[in-house]
């Protein structure tokens, strides 16, 4: 017989490095810490260690249940009784009978006879302890035995496992902002750990928001992915690299699958060979899959017929569950599809891989469904940005111009900072700048509003002051939040004087001709929307050959520095440019602007930035003849004379029959309803300039005669002689004006 310790529990744990029986029952390995500590503490030979006993019944053991003898635990009570070898035989026999998986072993009762009296131990962790503690699973092991509770522990890894890559891929999905990244996200997750190829189609073009199409749908391959690259790839059976007309059934497996791990690509990114775009049938079988919205296995009749329509017939298809096509759906409807592959090397996908693709898709789907979104609100808000700045700046006499526009960062490209410059009358020009606190489209819509407020407030030919009291006062209207700052000037090249008043903005900087940056002492005055603030304003001299630049506070103030510490900068930053160019010219305009933005740092990108430089040319005296006339009859007489005498002065005779027709009837016009003296102006610069004013409000307007009028036809004759003209309405009445051109004239800038 053989001889067991003394216990008053059922089956022990198998000794140390303890393994599985026929039955697959697992047996729990002793701690050989327990019985050292047992031996310790005095218990005996008879308390933690077993008993020794003879080879032969050692060995019978062991042939009869192919474990090892077990070691009684700790506490045992001192008395001994024998058990007989049928027991031990009858327990491995019953185990062996089950013939499906078994369950954890139950606590043993004690033999009859053993007179221990103990009632048995029933916790049942011995069988757990195996299972979590030697959980391998042993595959393809030719008659080998996997344990029970291990595969089910391996199953739940395996369940794990999946639940942990679904998470991670659609974080890597998420990250991505725009189309081309998520679709990316979407490869790089899958290739190689989900499938070793992937391929991306999406509607052409994708719909946004609630459009509905109005063609046919078609669907574009936007992406591919795959496992290994050509170049890696050689063929086994010829030694030679795999080129692009390797026949398809040479790359097929022992079972006949083709081995997508050994097609050859095509393309310059390596796609897989398939169709460029699709147009699905409607009721076809591509059409009737995307509708169903579930992922469905390449061996499905559905799919068989949906992905040769999809990736054109040419393109091979795997046997088996080897491939996958998950429809794309976003919130309102199907954007595109993913087919995913998978060669012979590896398992074929399960049941529960689609779930998978099915977690994939629906992020990748709505990841699209946001990018287009967001692409069509940041195309729409840079649209208004663009709409409500200047597209281009005008040249009026006396002065050059240059703007820049950076936006805070490429994808909050709408901000509320703006730039104008607004011809005015007497060959002056108002140039402004100004913000709008905040970031968004509601910012860029009031920014328009008060660029609107102030071009109509210019032609007006309102004092700098005064544009911006009525400015602060529709800003109120707009709402009790709507605040912005905003600098006003008016430039008169002829008195090379400027008017400049200001809102709550940064000081302008002024670059001499000699290279020396000033900062302009100007009132800052509070910002537009505050309401009840006076605002002031300087005139200061514009030599020609300076520079004037206006800015917002974006250039000059970041995280990084105070708003007076990038003023200062910035006028080291002009004085520097002015010395390398030389101190007897000034420097490029638009290389001054661009010098200008070169100073902004990583960090200094916090805002966005207008720009707006104006270059002083002035008009000499000498170019400028100006007379006062009296509301007579001679008036248009005593006109004619005197632009003959300036033209005789200037050389310009040639003029001298245009210039007194078109003289003669716009003071004839103005004579006509002014009440008080006109006033005639000759500007000699690029062009000759006639401007003649009165006090009378009324704009002339340009209109057919009848055959039987005596008038009406004096703006005729300008608009067919003269080169441009236009009248603009003052506060004090109005200006008629004409250009000329002059013979042989040049560009003098």
């Amino acid at each position: 017989m053989t001889e067991y310790p003394t216990s008053q529990e059922g089956p022990q744990p198998v000794a140390s490095g303890g393994g599985t029986d026929e039955a697959g029952h697992g047996k729990a390995p002793i701690a050989a810490a327990e019985a050292v500590r047992t031996h310790a503490a005095g218990a005996g030979p008879a308390a933690g260690l077993p008993r020794p006993r003879s080879k032969a019944s050692a060995a019978a053991a062991a042939a009869s249940a192919d474990v090892p003898a077990a070691a009684a635990g700790p506490g045992e009570g001192q008395g001994s009784a024998r058990v007989r070898d049928g027991a031990a035989a009858r327990n491995a026999a019953g185990g062996a009978g089950h013939g499906g998986p078994s369950e954890p072993p139950r606590p043993r009762e004690a033999a009859p006879g053993d007179g221990s009296g103990a009632a048995p131990r029933t916790d049942g962790t011995a069988g757990q302890d195996i299972a979590y503690r030697a959980g391998v699973e042993r595959l393809g092991g030719g008659g080998a035995v996997m344990p029970v509770v291990a595969g089910e522990v391996s199953a739940a890894r395996r369940e794990g496992d999946r639940l942990r890559f679904v998470g991670a891929a659609t974080r890597r999905i998420a990250r991505g902002i725009d189309l081309d990244e998520i679709v990316l996200g979407l490869c790089r997750a899958t290739v190689p750990t989900f499938s070793d190829a992937i391929l991306v189609y999406l509607r052409d073009p994708l719909p946004v928001g609630d459009e509905r199409p109005v063609g046919p749908v078609v669907l574009r391959l936007r992406r591919t992915d795959r496992l290994r690259p050509i170049d890696d790839l050689t063929d086994a059976a010829s030694g030679g690299t795999i080129g692009a007309g390797l026949d398809l059934a040479g790359a097929a497996g022992a079972t006949g699958e083709l081995d997508f791990s050994q097609l050859p690509l095509v393309g310059p990114q390596g796609d897989l060979p398939a169709a460029e775009l699709c147009e699905i049938r409607s009721g076809g079988a591509l059409a009737e899959v995307l509708r169903g919205v579930r992922p469905v296995f390449g061996s499905s009749a559905a799919a068989k017929a949906a992905l040769p329509e999809l990736l054109g017939g040419d393109h091979p298809l795997p046997r088996g569950n080897r491939a996958v096509l998950a429809p794309l759906r976003g919130r309102r409807r199907v954007i595109g599809a993913a087919v995913f592959l998978r060669s012979p090397e590896r398992p074929a996908f399960e049941q529960n891989d689609l779930l998978v693709a099915a977690q994939l898709a629906t992020h990748t789907a709505l990841g699209i469904d946001k990018a287009v979104l967001y692409g069509r609100e940041a195309y729409i808000a840079d649209e208004l940005q663009r709409t409500m700045l200047p597209d281009s700046l005008p040249q009026p006499t006396g002065v050059r111009l240059a703007s820049r526009y950076l936006p805070a960062a490429e994808t909050a490209r709408v901000g509320g900072d703006w730039y104008d410059a607004i011809p005015l009358p007497g060959s002056r020009v108002a140039l402004v700048v100004g913000d709008v606190m905040g970031h968004s489209m509601t910012s860029a819509a009031i920014m328009g509003q008060l660029r609107t407020t102030a071009q109509t407030l210019a032609q007006l030919d309102l004092p700098p002051a005064e544009v911006l009291h009525h400015l602060d006062e529709q800003a109120q209207r707009l709402g009790s939040d709507r605040m912005a700052t905003c600098l006003y000037a008016v430039y008169d090249p002829v008195s090379h004087r400027i008017t400049i008043a200001n809102a709550g903005h940064p000081p302008p900087v002024l670059l001499h001709l000699g290279g020396r940056a000033e900062v302009l002492r100007v009132p800052p005055g509070a910002p537009i929307g505050v309401g009840g603030v006076d605002f002031e304003a300087v005139e200061l001299d514009a030599p020609a050959g300076a520079t004037l630049l206006l800015y917002t506070d974006g250039l000059v103030e970041s995280r990084l520095r105070d708003v007076w510490t990038g003023i200062e900068q910035l006028r080291e930053r002009l004085a520097t440019t002015a010395q390398l160019t030389g101190l007897d010219h000034p420097p490029p305009l638009e290389a001054l602007c661009d010098d200008v933005l070169d100073m902004l740092g990583p960090g200094d990108r916090d805002d966005d930035i207008a720009l707006l430089a104006a270059r002083f040319d002035g008009i000499a005296p000498s170019d400028v003849a100006y007379w006062f006339l009296d509301p007579e009859e001679t008036a248009p007489g005593r006109a004619r004379r005197f632009a003959r005498r300036a033209l005789t002065r200037w050389g310009l005779e040639e003029l001298q029959d245009s210039l007194e027709l078109l003289v003669s009837e716009v003071v004839t016009n103005a004579v006509r309803y002014a009440e008080r003296p006109v006033t005639l102006r000759l500007l000699r610069t690029d062009v000759l300039r006639c401007e003649v004013g009165d006090d009378s409000p009324q704009l002339p307007r340009q209109r057919r005669a009848r055959d039987t009028d005596e008038g009406g036809r004096g703006l005729f004759l300008v608009n067919r002689m003269a080169r441009r003209w236009g009248a603009t309405r003052l506060s004090s009445g109005k200006v008629v004006w004409f250009e000329l051109p002059l013979p042989g004239a040049h560009e003098r800038r």
